[in-house]
Formats: structure tokens, C-alpha cells, sequence
């Protein structure tokens, strides 16, 4: 697979970048399988870029951990093929992400967030190999200029705690709107509706421009999927596209792992202590209403058999609890069978998996129904009245509340964890079982110091 050429590495004056600005969708044939696997490894990295943003990452920070994401997800057998699956994974995700404005929103600020930290480890020359590709009409401040605003240069770099400018610097005059960032942070010298940029600064125009031509790209795919794609592609790859984006990365909850299983003796006070709030509001509405409609059952069931409820005793648990609402015949015509299926004992003897944080925060719940997530389905008042059952008081609740209204509902869920645990979660809680998990790693751990 060689790359085509409207993806043609970057060259002025022998200076190469293989930094893709992702023009135009390359004319390769590719396998379902890298079709698919090339999307999840990118995806990888810029949940990755997003999570640690949401968690106040400082640019530092933020740049080493991009590039080692980058490092370890975007790897290839083959050097030569590195930059084909960047190139193919992103127009992947493209299609993933071009179908809503929520989608489109978080894809393109993820991707030039990636754009940037990776033009900045580009060399120099590299940089301005990429400017020159971008069409740019812009050309190095002259020494003559230089010297005629140096004084408010030097100025603007101390303010900044950077070490003064010489005639040897490269400084570029810009339309001040087209670097908004640095204005706003007044990390640049203004005269007559120009900003002067350094060198270290262009990645700020850069990023502009590339945000610029991947949000009019997004659009255009987004009516390229609507009025045709979408439909010719019905039985082949719109099923992936459209699960793309509600993906799970992590580890397989199928079974229980650390924790052999849970009794029915014990399972109140498991609740208690390490359910997450989505498994501990179906668990208390199925306590007391004595039933649970088919989301509900699908979300708490599932997750119970992942922690390790087994399946006897989770027959005895739900028959014990729809039986005093429905009847035990009834239990066993209707509703037996659907947790024999969950536990692959029926059909198509398929070992179902509990369901991820992003699966159940994209569900829509309906009138009666409880499953979904909290952070994103609860009233403030209610989802207040909640935590503080959980033992979250105080700031920690502003700081999840905080959470919610940006609608990072993980790491609302990451909070109340480290709330509750007295413990940091740097690794993010990404599904309620990995939530269990922890919590009982945690809860163990504190047991054997108390003994």
C-alpha cells in the first residue's frame, strides 16, 4: 500500500514533514478489518488527549503525554505503513464523527488539539515546510522591521518569562484575528491590526488554519454520509461507523477478574460501598418497586454477572424481587429466560458483556425507565440528593456539579469515586465495573491495614 499523492509527504528545500493535513481522502483500498482497528487506535489517543484536558492538564503535560499516546497507539509492523494508518484513521473517524454536532464538535477540537502538539516536535524547518502548504501568505519579519519593534518584542517576551529576541530570530506579521489565542492571552506585540509571532508561535496560525479546513471538511462529509454513503454502505460499514463512536477501549468485563464472586448475603452492602451511582440507583429502585423495565434490567443484570454474581444466584436475586410484584409463575414465563440469555445459557449462547460508560451514557432512557447515567439524566437537585447519600459532601460536589454542566460525565463520575474512596483515580473511571473493581481493590486494601 503506497500513499497517494494528494497525502505526499512535505518537502521545501529537502526539509521532509510527514505530518498529513489530511486534504483529500486517500484512494486506497483498505480491509474492514484495519478499517475498523486503525479507527480504535486513533481513537485511543484522543480520548486520551481529551480525558487529561478535562482533568487540567498543564501544556507540558499535555504535550508529552500526546506524543507517547501517539508512540504506543499509531504503531505499524511495517515503518512504511505509519503513514497510511494515520492517514486512513483519520478519515475513519471522520465519517465516525461528521454525524451529529456533538460529534463533530469533540472530533475536531481532539484532532487539531493532536495537530498541534505534533507540529510542535516537528524541526523547524519542518514547520515552515507545512506553512508553505497551507498556502500561507506570510513571510519572515525583515531585519530592518525587526529592529523597529524590538524594543516592544523584548517587552512582550520578558512579560512572558522568555529570553529576549535577537536579529536571529524568525518573526512573521499576521492579521491579529487570525491568531486569537495568543491576543487573548496577550502573548503578542499588536501594531496597526498585525500581531508579531516567533517562530515558537506559529503553531497557533497553523492550528487555526488546519481547524478551519477540517470543520468545513466535516460538514461536507456530514451531507456526503447523509445523502448517500449511509445507505450504500447499510450492510457493510455503517454498522461500524455508527458503533465507532460509542466504542469501549478498555479491559473486558465479561467475567469477573480480581473478585471471584459476590454472595447474595453480601450484595447490599457491596452496594453500598462500591457500586457506582448508575448501578446503585437501578439497584435501590429494583429493591423498591420490585422491578425494573427491560434497560434497567439489561444495565444492573449484566454488571451484576460481571462482578461476579452467579447465574443461580442471580436467578434467586431477581425472582426474589419480581415475585413480590409479578408472581413467581410469571417470573419464570417472563422474565427467567432474558437472564439465562445474559449468561449465554440461551439463544445464541452469546456471553453478553456489561455494558461501558459510553454506552450507557449515550442510552435514552424513557418515562419509568431508570437505567442510563445519572450525571447526564438527573435533575441538579436530584443528582445532589444522590451524592450526598453516596457520602459526597461539600466542595467535592460543586466540583461534580462542575463536571456535569461541561458534561463530562466520567469524570463526574471519576470525582465521586475519589470522593468517596478517599483515593485518586488518575486513570479515569471508564466503565461501572472497573468502578467496582477499584473500589474493591481499595476496600481490601484498607481491611488487611486495619487487621
Amino acid at each position: 500500500m503506497e500513499p497517494v499523492r494528494s497525502q505526499r509527504k512535505l518537502i521545501v528545500n529537502d526539509v521532509v514533514s510527514t505530518l498529513p493535513l489530511y486534504r483529500s481522502a486517500p484512494a486506497l483500498e483498505v480491509r474492514l478489518e484495519e478499517f475498523e482497528l486503525f479507527a480504535l487506535d486513533r481513537l485511543r489517543v484522543l480520548k486520551g488527549i481529551s480525558d487529561a484536558l478535562s482533568r487540567g492538564r498543564k501544556p507540558e503535560e499535555m504535550e508529552k503525554l500526546a506524543i507517547d499516546l501517539w508512540k504506543t497507539n499509531m504503531r505499524h509492523p511495517q515503518a512504511s505503513e505509519v503513514i497510511n494508518k494515520d492517514i486512513i484513521s483519520h478519515f475513519v473517524l471522520r465519517l465516525v464523527y461528521c454525524r451529529t454536532e456533538d460529534l463533530r464538535k469533540w472530533f475536531l477540537s481532539m484532532e487539531t488539539a493532536l495537530f498541534r502538539y505534533r507540529f510542535k516536535r516537528e524541526k523547524q524547518e519542518a514547520q515552515r515546510a507545512l506553512m508553505a502548504e497551507f498556502d500561507l501568505p506570510y513571510k519572515a519579519v525583515s531585519s530592518s522591521e525587526f529592529e523597529s519593534v524590538k524594543e516592544k518584542l523584548v517587552l512582550v517576551s520578558r512579560s512572558l518569562g522568555q529570553s529576549s529576541p535577537t536579529a536571529d530570530d524568525i518573526f512573521f506579521k499576521v492579521p491579529f484575528e487570525e491568531v486569537p489565542e495568543l491576543v487573548a492571552g496577550r502573548r503578542v506585540f499588536i501594531s496597526k491590526g498585525h500581531a508579531y509571532i516567533a517562530m515558537s508561535q506559529v503553531v497557533s496560525l497553523v492550528a487555526t488554519q488546519f481547524r478551519s479546513h477540517l470543520s468545513k471538511a466535516l460538514i461536507l462529509t456530514n451531507r456526503k454520509w447523509t445523502t448517500t454513503i449511509a445507505e450504500q454502505e447499510k450492510d457493510r460499514l455503517t454498522p461500524i461507523v455508527e458503533a465507532l463512536s460509542s466504542s469501549y477501549l478498555g479491559p473486558d468485563y465479561s467475567q469477573p477478574k480480581e473478585f471471584a464472586q459476590i454472595s447474595l448475603k453480601d450484595i447490599d452492602d457491596v452496594a453500598k460501598s462500591s457500586f457506582p451511582l448508575c448501578m446503585r440507583h437501578l439497584f435501590e429502585k429494583l429493591r423498591e418497586d420490585h422491578h425494573l423495565k427491560h434497560g434497567g434490567r439489561m444495565q444492573l443484570g449484566l454488571f451484576l454477572k460481571g462482578v461476579g454474581l452467579k447465574l443461580d444466584d442471580a436467578l434467586a436475586f431477581w425472582k426474589a424481587e419480581f415475585s413480590r410484584k409479578v408472581g413467581a409463575e410469571r417470573f419464570d414465563k417472563e422474565y427467567s429466560y432474558g437472564i439465562r440469555h445474559n449468561y449465554g445459557r440461551e439463544g445464541k449462547r452469546t456471553d453478553y458483556t456489561p455494558y461501558s460508560c459510553q454506552k450507557i451514557i449515550s442510552s435514552t432512557p424513557g418515562v419509568g425507565d431508570h437505567h442510563g447515567c445519572p450525571y447526564r439524566n438527573f435533575s441538579e437537585e436530584n443528582l445532589r440528593a444522590a451524592l450526598n447519600k453516596m457520602g459526597v459532601t461539600g466542595r467535592a460536589v460543586g466540583d461534580v456539579m462542575d463536571k456535569v454542566r461541561n458534561r463530562h460525565y466520567q469524570l463526574a463520575c471519576t470525582l465521586t469515586f475519589e470522593a468517596v474512596h478517599g483515593s485518586s483515580c488518575d486513570a479515569g473511571i471508564n466503565h461501572p465495573n472497573q468502578y467496582f473493581s477499584d473500589s474493591q481493590k481499595i476496600m481490601q486494601s484498607k481491611n488487611q491495614s486495619a487487621a
